[in-house]
């Protein structure tokens, strides 16, 4: 008896290559012939030397395509019948599909194969293929029992369909479940991005039709990569879903909500009775998301700072109508957190203000215009110059001379703060020396840099000793200041780093204490000489019981760990004499002086520490 041929169509080497492998290495490969064509005038030229079992055809072809060679092969009376299977590398819609049947397909695969998929339609017709050959052999002797094989074989190929749907009902279930992931957030099940910007842009364009009223709210939790840290990113994942089941729990039945990622959530209301509605809705979301969460055994508190943009007047695309809700929530959190924002033009304004502020940014250093402000650190027993934070400054070509909380947040953005706390420490260092070389500064006094969170992960230690190598300055010369937000993002790497560093010599403070999350236990692992109370707490002094309880609790705790402190923002008399009575150890504030130019500095040192 004859052996089974198979025809396998591909014009592409290393899609033949492969489906050659899977063919030859079949458990039924011994069961039939395999022949090989790469375009569709050599297949055509196959069919008229051979008869095959089934023909395996790529649909996309240069010349003669999947379709037109199929056309042409089932022209031919000896190839009408030939059952040949389309391989095409995606899903064809049903248009294709139908003009693929048309053209006389048997069945269609998605490139890349699955092996056993292959294998077992292969199996299908190469086992019809002998049980045509074996009757064809036997036609004359069987004559008799034709009828009954007819019958076997219309129950074979009842079975074949049966498998065949079967297999089809399980495509287009697997293709459901991937079009909810393709679709749908995996942790909450609300829409995503991609399917938001879909339904977006056809709520618009309803808008636009019927003159509807279309609003976007932007929102976020406020703090939540502070609670992530704090608890787990478990904890997190169920914080989200309890705000998720919240959001829904305030929109209309209509309205879509959606997550973009992290702690981002959109929620688009179409067909507005007025715009006041998205005030109200956006109101109630941020009062719900105010309740305490409950996960675990642990009570959570966070907010929701709520940007809306409206259609058409704040943008009539989904990118114009998404920023403008963006830039809203922006300002919302920049404003007051747990609160709601509409956009207006001059939010656009300030962020295109900002975007030209960081384009600038980028060439600051490189034209020379930064420049270090000096402020003195007064010790509270003596009244005498202890130390000295340099701040930095930048003389803006165009909007004069900017403070570091006027682009600091821009140079996060823009990648700048590594190169640019560089250029502090080495600042710092080179003014060290000309102190040192005057007979002005020594090494009782030094001075302080604030140290940024990127500058941890980049070789602090390493970029600290070589400038005070090359300056040839003393480490007690320099003293580092670290928020205290910074330290408890990553406390194992800020540990390490800060380890190395005090090993050299190098004071170091927590700045800014009090408004972070650090414990007790975080503070008594870490390397740190000084804490520097924050101004909030220094600025109500006198006035508030409150503020005052903290500072005393703060300096307290100092004295337990062994550590100085000092406090920031001193400018009343009043706060002076407060502070000294808690036993604080510096005071720093524009009661003594503002920063000033290394210059102006010096004076100001000279008459307060001859006085």
């Amino acid at each position: 008896m004859r052996t089974p041929k198979i025809l396998l169509v591909n014009d592409h080497p290393a899609s033949l290559l492969a489906l050659k492998t899977l063919l030859i290495n079949s458990p039924q490969a011994q069961d039939y012939e395999l022949i090989t064509a790469t375009s569709g005038a050599e297949a055509l030229r196959a069919v008229l030397d051979h008869e095959f079992a089934v023909i395996l055809l790529d649909v996309s072809m240069p010349g003669m395509d999947g379709f037109e060679t199929a056309e042409t092969i089932h022209s031919h009376p000896r190839s009408a019948s030939v059952p040949i299977i389309f391989i095409t590398a995606h899903y064809a819609d049903e248009m294709n599909r139908l003009k693929g049947y048309q053209h006389g397909a048997a069945d269609y695969l998605i490139s890349p194969v699955i092996p056993q998929i292959l294998q077992s339609k292969i199996a299908v017709f190469i086992e019809l293929a002998k049980k045509n050959l074996e009757l064809e052999a036997q036609k004359e002797a069987l004559a008799m029992m034709n009828r009954d094989l007819q019958v076997q074989q219309m129950q074979d190929l009842k079975r074949i369909n049966a498998a065949l749907e079967t297999e089809i009902v399980e495509r287009r279930q697997a293709e459901e479940r991937a079009h909810e992931l393709a679709t749908r957030d995996p942790l909450t099940g609300l829409m995503n991005r991609r399917s938001l910007t879909d339904r977006l842009e056809h709520a618009i364009a309803v808008s636009a039709r019927y003159g509807q009223r279309l609003a976007l709210l932007f929102l976020d939790l406020d703090k939540f990569k502070g609670i992530n840290d704090a608890f787990g990113h478990d904890a997190g994942d169920d914080l989200l879903l309890q705000a998720a089941e919240r959001i829904n729990g305030c929109v209309r039945e209509s309205d879509i909500v959606a997550r973009l990622g992290g702690d981002e959530f959109v929620v688009l209301m179409e067909a507005l009775p007025a715009y006041s509605s998205a005030a109200e809705v956006a109101r109630k979301i941020v009062n719900a998301i105010d309740t305490p969460f409950h996960i675990g055994t642990q009570t959570i508190k966070t907010s929701a700072s709520v940007g809306i943009a409206l259609y058409p007047q704040d943008g009539n695309t989904n990118q114009s109508l998404m920023r403008s809700a963006d830039l809203a929530m922006y300002h919302a959190k920049q404003e007051q957190r747990g609160s709601v924002q509409f956009f207006h033009e001059e939010l656009n304004m300030r962020m295109l203000e900002r975007t030209r502020l960081e384009q600038e940014l980028r060439h600051a250093l490189d034209n020379d215009e930064f420049e270090l402000y000096y402020q003195p650190k007064v010790e509270a027993r003596t009244g005498r110059i202890a130390g000295v934070e340099a701040l930095l400054r930048w003389h803006h070509p165009r909007l004069g001379l900017l403070s570091g909380g006027q682009f600091i947040g821009a140079a996060a953005d823009t990648g700048q703060l590594v190169p640019i706390g560089e250029w502090v420490i080495e600042a710092a260092c080179a003014q060290s020396r000309r102190w040192i070389d005057a007979g002005l500064c020594f090494p009782s006094i030094p001075i302080a840099v604030n140290v940024a969170i990127p500058q941890i992960y980049a070789d602090l230690p390493e970029v600290i000793e070589r400038h005070l190598r090359k300056y040839d300055v003393p480490s007690s010369s320099l003293q580092l200041e670290i928020t205290e937000s910074l330290v408890i993002r990553d406390v194992e790497k800020a540990t390490s780093v800060l380890r190395e560093i005090s090993e050299s010599g190098i004071t170091i403070a927590i700045d800014d204490f009090g408004t972070g999350y650090s414990s007790l236990s975080v503070l008594k692992a870490l390397p740190i000489d000084i804490l520097k109370i924050d101004q909030s707490f220094v600025r109500d002094l006198g006035k508030d019981l409150g503020d005052h309880a903290i500072v005393e609790a703060i300096v307290n705790m100092a004295r337990a760990l062994a550590l100085r402190v000092v406090a920031e923002g001193v400018e009343t008399h009043e706060q002076l004499s407060i502070l000294r009575d808690l036993g604080c150890d510096e005071h720093q504030g524009y009661y003594y002086s503002r920063p000033l130019p290394a210059q102006d500095f010096v004076e100001q040192m000279l008459h307060t520490n001859a006085a």
